[in-house]
């Protein structure tokens, strides 16, 4: 694995959260930054690693089979992109970070699909309790690809543990064509470190 650090507006973990989540707690700790909505609960956070890991092709793990609702109501398979480089995004409405890089994530979304890219974004819109503040983001920000609509983080916590799992709002995976997680960001991402990421794997060799 190779691993790239950057610290602007760090992240929040998410594994207290899933924790409690599991043992079926109602209060969950959320994102960096104390700007929250009123789909959340509790402002207190503790700071995540901003941490870009890249994983050799030889070393990558595949990535659960996650399935669900979007926030639009659709019904949402992971496994139905196999084939095409995934970008995967954890993220909420309430979280300022997550505001701050959904521009960037749209703008690069956009480019792939009009380049003919085999790359598809999906998000996992978490601790938005009511549907209409995650609709409100994805209007407002210009995201227009589908998202997993997963307010409990029941679907991160498929994801095992000790894998390159998505610890923190806003976190991405970036998964290669064969479902394997390649590239994991703890982090608000750029447009260039996203290009960065996602370069390598859209290359056809």
């Amino acid at each position: 694995m190779s691993r790239t650090r950057a610290f602007p507006r760090r992240p929040a973990p998410l594994a207290a959260m899933l924790a409690m989540v599991a043992a079926g707690a109602s209060v969950l700790t959320g994102c960096g930054g104390s700007d929250t909505g009123s789909s959340s609960g509790d402002t207190k956070f503790v700071e995540g690693t901003g941490e870009i890991t890249k994983v050799r092709k030889a070393d990558r793990e595949a990535a659960p089979d996650i399935s669900g609702k979007g926030v639009d109501g659709e019904r949402l398979k992971l496994s139905d992109h196999r084939g095409k480089v995934v970008v995967l995004n954890v993220w909420g409405s309430w979280c300022a970070p997550c505001r701050a890089e959904a521009p960037n994530l749209a703008k690069v979304a956009e480019e792939t699909k009009a380049a003919g890219k085999d790359v598809q974004f999906l998000g996992i819109n978490t601790r938005d309790l009511d549907r209409a503040n995650a609709k409100a983001f994805e209007r407002n920000y210009g995201v227009d690809y589908p998202s997993f609509y997963d307010p409990s983080g029941k679907l991160i916590l498929r994801f095992p543990k000790g894998s390159l799992s998505p610890q923190s709002i806003p976190s991405t995976l970036i998964l290669d064509r064969d479902g394997k997680i390649a590239v994991r960001a703890l982090k608000e991402l750029s447009e260039k470190e996203l290009r960065s990421a996602l370069d390598p794997l859209t290359a056809r060799k």
